[in-house]
């Protein structure tokens, strides 16, 4: 059932229905339902790239196709590639045909987004799902990205591939550094079937405990701004992460607020804090709180673990992470582990 956060009293035949229920934990059979993942791919198999959001260049692609196609992959190239539109990679209409034309098309089996930036919001409600709801195939990015993983996470069930985009890949493989491989490689790892299976050093706000559940999240700016659309996230019994870039301490905590008060930390299986990338305030106008201090001032009556600087985000550690897909959380003294069951 997909209720919505936003129900101040709803009139039945048998009374009213309070904010309470609204927010209730999950039923055992929403627990239970079967969550789609796309069949992992093989050599052979073609990836398409796409650029929904922010314009990029055919030469800034080319190093991720040079090493894709190295995978044993074929590449096809999508014709927002090298188009421009002020900041956009193209027109609305012509990132979302592009995009279209690559969700329904039998041959391709994975879809990777060029770029972040912003832009995908403006088409998504435009996008017919049909065909990629009969025959799933791994969507692939992060950042603006985050709406369609929310968009495709609460409607359809399936899973998705949060993770570097094209814009992210090394220029020359042999002089990157051992993190920017590994993320990298962690793409193909994901898309090869493999369970992943990440560590995080201990963090003094971590708050130890075991969680399982399906894995949500992404950009909490973009989460926050899907609130009461047709993609807002539906957390309850989730394992939800999060991380943001470029943002100030007084803006990030109106954003965990925002997640507070439209219920989406209060029936979590557990939390993941990954990378804050934060502007720095003006003298005077100091916030006075950190990221760690502001999260657990919004999770504090909960007992779920948290797990604080896990390696997501816009950073150089911004491993894959399987969207939709059940994983286990641990935290503990010794630092924290994040592995797919």
């Amino acid at each position: 059932m997909n209720r919505k956060n936003f129900i101040t009293s709803l009139v039945t035949a048998g009374g009213i229905l309070s904010t309470c229920d609204a927010w209730a934990a999950p039923t055992l059979s929403e627990m239970r339902r079967e969550h789609k993942i796309p069949p992992y791919l093989k050599a052979g198999d073609s990836i398409g790239i796409t650029s929904p959001a922010g314009y990029i260049s055919l030469e800034a692609i080319h190093p991720s196709v040079q090493l894709m196609e190295s995978w044993g992959f074929k590449v096809v190239i999508g014709t927002t590639i090298g188009k421009k539109d002020y900041t956009y990679g193209g027109t609305d209409e012509e990132r979302r045909l592009d995009f279209q034309m690559m969700l329904d098309s039998p041959e391709i089996k994975a879809i990777m987004c060029a770029r972040g930036g912003y832009g995908f919001v403006r088409f998504i409600d435009q996008i017919n799902f049909k065909d990629f709801v009969r025959n799933p195939k791994w969507l692939i990015g992060f950042s603006d990205i985050t709406v369609l993983h929310a968009h495709v996470n609460q409607n359809f069930g399936i899973a998705t591939l949060h993770s570097k985009m094209c814009n992210s890949f090394p220029d020359d493989w042999a002089k990157a550094e051992p993190i920017q491989i590994s993320t990298i490689l962690s793409i193909k790892q994901a898309l090869g079937g493999e369970k992943l299976n990440y560590t995080a050093t201990g963090a003094l706000s971590n708050r130890y405990g075991r969680a399982e559940g399906p894995l949500v999240g992404g950009n909490l700016s973009i989460i926050h701004t899907l609130a009461g659309t047709p993609s807002d996230l539906d957390t309850r019994g989730k394992i939800l992460f999060v991380e943001d870039t470029k943002e100030q301490l007084y803006s990030i905590d109106r954003m965990f607020w925002n997640l507070k008060r439209t219920g989406k930390l209060a029936h979590l299986a557990g939390l993941i804090i990954g990378g804050f990338n934060i502007k720095t305030d003006a003298i005077g106008e100091e916030f006075g709180q950190s990221v760690y201090e502001m999260v657990m001032e919004k999770v504090k009556e909960y007992t779920y673990p948290v797990c604080f600087d896990f390696p997501v985000g816009h950073q150089l550690n911004n491993f894959a992470l399987k969207c939709n897909v059940k994983h286990e959380l641990m935290v503990g003294q010794g630092g924290s582990t994040l592995k797919e069951v």
